[in-house]
């Protein structure tokens, strides 16, 4: 689950992006990829537009979309959580369950091989585009990207230990 503010920009773009990047991996049918926000400002709004044009423009379908807030019930349901700031994936430790459940709370950027490493989570933010114009979406895009592949491969990894997947 991608984990953003109100569930309308960062969220969604991840939530679609990833679901493309396991399809392509050959892992469609094994990993649901959702999103989520911290708020419920923008509950049952869909994509933002602008978020939709950069995906559509960079070669994404980009499903319908209902923004609607995380509940302590869809931590434990989720096998791996990825908050787009410091400040969601403080909002998502709090909220679990247990301390299984948070420590399933890994930074999106976190993945990305070209993303700082060893200072504060906060280094990692993928910044709000939605209070700035196209060009923000293309950097919260490209971010995004960026990490992608490695969560693929994360999750790869992961299946494989569970005997899930079969070794390559």
């Amino acid at each position: 689950m991608t984990v953003c503010t109100g569930n309308i920009c960062r969220s969604p773009m991840a939530e679609v992006v990833l679901a493309q990047r396991f399809a392509a991996a050959g892992l469609g049918d094994v990993v649901t990829v959702d999103s989520t926000g911290i708020s419920d400002e923008e509950h049952g709004r869909p994509i933002d537009p602008r978020a939709r044009r950069v995906l559509a423009a960079h070669g994404y379908d980009v499903p319908a979309h209902v923004a609607r807030r995380v509940r302590r019930e869809d931590l434990a349901a989720r096998d791996l959580l990825l908050p787009m700031t410091a400040s969601h994936a403080r909002a998502l430790r709090a909220l679990a369950p247990d301390d299984g459940v948070a420590d399933r709370v890994r930074m999106l950027r976190s993945f990305d091989p070209a993303a700082p490493t060893g200072g504060s989570e906060h280094l990692l933010d993928v910044d709000d585009p939605w209070y700035g114009d196209q060009a923000g979406f293309e950097v919260t895009l490209a971010e995004i990207e960026a990490a992608a592949d490695g969560v693929v491969e994360y999750v790869r990894t992961e299946l494989t230990a569970r005997g899930l997947l079969a070794a390559d």
